[in-house]
């Protein structure tokens, strides 16, 4: 299997950004790392090993991208306002540095974004707020509003609202979306939605579907038994919904 290391310093970010490539041809797929991973543990957990066979017939192209969720959602220093900016900034890396790294590489126009825990709200978010960019997102284990108390997991925001925050948490923005332009590009996504039946994220999830469905948008919406909110569940998720 191909495997690629790149690096480069961000002008957007203003700092060295890495990310591992798998294969050589095939739908690009953008993968983001769960809460405080790095670009490398979706290879460390084993989960690439169950598209091993996809990757080599050229049937897909993995980019694991890193995060900077340690600056942004869950630094302990910034202020909410300073958080959601950071992460808009982030956005705006992949948008203008990755995407066009990606593009560059592979010829393929399918383009599929996804991740695992907070790497869901990540491929969910992006899928959502620039659908044309994407043909497939698929959302594993995530929440879509992080201003909600979900469990042990708090409200990153500390109860700071502002409209940054509300046009980057899906399960706001999409309730009140009826802009029918945008609501035509989102249905045109392959919309995938996975969740464990004791997930702390669960009711966000049957919230976020709730929303999909009034909007008219087909997706598919599987809850899987107990948590499944570890590797050894996203690998066999991964060789499902990829």
């Amino acid at each position: 299997m191909v495997r690629e290391y790149h690096t480069w310093f961000s002008p957007i970010l203003n700092k060295e950004m890495e990310l591992l490539v798998f294969g050589h041809a095939g739908h690009a797929v953008l993968f983001f790392p769960t809460r405080g991973a790095r670009f490398y543990d979706y290879e460390n957990w084993g989960v690439l090993d169950k598209l091993h066979d996809k990757i080599n017939a050229g049937l897909l192209q993995i980019y694991c991208v890193d995060s900077i969720d340690k600056e942004s959602f869950y630094s302990n220093e910034k202020f909410p306002e300073e958080k959601i900016n950071r992460h808009v900034h982030y956005e705006n890396y992949i948008i203008k540095e990755v995407i066009p790294f990606v593009n560059k590489k592979n010829k393929n126009a399918y383009k599929i974004v996804a991740g695992c825990s907070m790497g869901a709200f990540h491929a969910v978010n992006i899928a959502l707020r620039h659908p044309k960019l994407f043909n497939k997102v698929v959302g594993m284990s995530g929440r879509y509003d992080l201003t909600k108390k979900m469990g042990d997991f708090n409200d990153l925001f500390n109860g700071f609202f502002n409209d940054t925050i509300y046009y980057n948490m899906p399960n706001q923005f999409l309730n009140n979306l009826n802009d029918t332009k945008i609501l035509k590009a989102i249905s045109k996504l392959d919309i995938t939605i996975a969740i464990g039946k004791t997930d702390a994220f669960l009711e966000n999830n049957i919230y976020l579907t709730t929303i999909l469905n009034k909007k008219k948008i087909n997706h598919n919406f599987i809850i899987w038994e107990q948590e499944a909110h570890k590797p050894p569940y996203w690998k066999d998720m991964v060789w499902l919904y990829f």
